[in-house]
């Protein structure tokens, strides 16, 4: 194995922060954009890469279905969400090693293959979640998915193995900051703040199918599997060391509330405009109307840029992470410079892992919002499986030393896997009797 290959630890941080040239450039020629993010930490990148196709049609699907009723949920969602990346990028800093090589080294050959199997469904998901919002993001403009999917896939495969992916990859997250316009489309639609601040402090939860399948879907977007590995190895990547951690402690954080300070936006202007006219996200024109008050008629042009640029982003990273991943957890040669022979498994589940998203994509009829939705209750259903390995890594005096969690952080963690499985479990068993009511009546 080369030492280029040898080096490369993360997939997600490679291509979110310098494409492919991990494994074929040198730090030198990195995009200026990215040398500016690696500068902001990767809690800042992380927290809020969940705001990708899925993570937008979920978190437009709540203010426009439950107006305000579900944002209380941000607020133990930002505690949840800072210690699990927290945990991760502690334990990058202390060991220097990505969560796939600690699971083999501390689990052995089946729990590794447990976590990865759930990692390669919850990614693969996520995947098919992009290509979906490609589809929805071209049909806005009149482009329809049999033409537009296919030849994004091409391309984006083509970038990621030729090694030429960091050249646009500015270019794709430039076009998805344009999210930030809901923030301003909050404030301009005049939302009732009185029944924010009441429905922020006061829990409201419902066992109906809507809203479990609703809220485990912003459980599952918001700290996807993905995202654990995806911080861990930038941590190692960066060459944290433990001794000046705190400015990445600090970095995790700010990256954590700043993120979900873009939920919380989102939320208010989807309920404040959608919402208050009895309108329901599915489609993506629908969740382009909550930014009218910001665009007018341009609301469509705006958030099919925006979900355009983050979907084809995250269809490169996300497959090229997950076979990153699984080839490092096993030992297989891996890097986007080896050919087909060379390295079968690595590229054979990156192809596998397009290709599916591409063809899913385009099936006719598809309801394209609720694909998004359903991915992201499946991350949220596999989630308990990451965080339990987390969890008995983190606190494995061996492995951390006085670096393991405290009592506090422990309850906190144990708390958010409990409820993710209760809600899945509800979920589950809630589906089930409605359907079963409905052909008994």
């Amino acid at each position: 194995m080369s030492e280029p290959q040898t080096n490369v630890r993360s997939a997600g941080r490679r291509i979110l922060l310098r494409g492919a040239q991990g494994v074929r450039r040198t730090v030198a020629r990195r995009p200026r954009l990215f040398l500016y993010l690696s500068i902001l930490g990767p809690g800042v990148i992380t927290a809020n890469a969940g705001n990708d196709a899925g993570g937008i049609a979920t978190f437009a699907s709540v203010g426009a279905d439950h107006g305000y009723k579900l944002l209380w949920v941000l607020i133990p969602l930002t505690i949840s969400l800072g210690i699990v990346q927290e945990m991760c990028a502690r334990m990058g800093a202390v060991t220097g090693k990505g969560l796939a090589d600690l699971i083999r080294e501390h689990f052995g050959v089946r729990w590794t293959a447990l976590v990865m199997l759930a990692l390669l469904i919850a990614n693969g998901g996520v995947t098919v979640s992009e290509f979906v919002g490609i589809a929805a993001a071209t049909e806005l403009f009149g482009v329809p998915r049999y033409v537009s999917v296919p030849i994004a896939a091409g391309v984006i495969w083509w970038l990621v193995v030729k090694g030429t992916y960091q050249r646009v990859e500015r270019v794709f997250l430039a076009m998805s900051l344009v999210f930030l316009g809901y923030l301003v489309s909050a404030f301009l639609a005049h939302p009732s703040w009185g029944t924010i601040a009441r429905d922020m402090v006061h829990p409201t939860f419902e066992f109906t199918p809507l809203y479990l399948f609703t809220f485990v879907a912003v459980i599952g977007t918001t700290i996807s599997p993905y995202m654990q590995v995806f911080i861990q190895s930038s941590v190692v990547e960066k060459g944290v060391q433990i001794e000046k951690y705190a400015l990445t402690r600090a970095d995790v954080w700010a990256g954590t509330v700043f993120a979900i300070l873009i939920v919380f936006f989102i939320v208010i202007s989807t309920a404040a405009t959608l919402n208050l006219h009895g309108e329901h996200v599915e489609s993506a024109a629908q969740a382009a109307r909550a930014l009218r008050p910001l665009a007018g008629g341009y609301a469509e042009i705006l958030f099919g840029v925006g979900l355009f640029g983050a979907s084809m982003l995250a269809a490169g990273v996300v497959p090229l992470a997950t076979a990153y991943s699984i080839t490092e957890a096993f030992g297989f040669e891996k890097g986007v410079s080896n050919t087909f022979r060379e390295a079968p498994i690595f590229l054979g589940i990156f192809t596998f892992l397009v290709a599916l998203g591409a063809l899913i994509g385009m099936m006719p009829g598809l309801p394209l919002i609720r694909v998004l939705l359903v991915t992201q209750v499946i991350n949220g259903m596999l989630l308990p499986v990451v965080l339990i390995v987390v969890l008995r890594l983190v606190n494995n005096r061996d492995l951390m030393g006085d670096k393991v969690n405290g009592p506090v952080y422990n309850v906190a963690a144990w708390i958010t896997t409990l409820v993710v499985c209760a809600a899945s479990v509800s979920l589950i068993i809630v589906s089930l009797f409605s359907a079963w009511f409905r052909r008994a009546g």
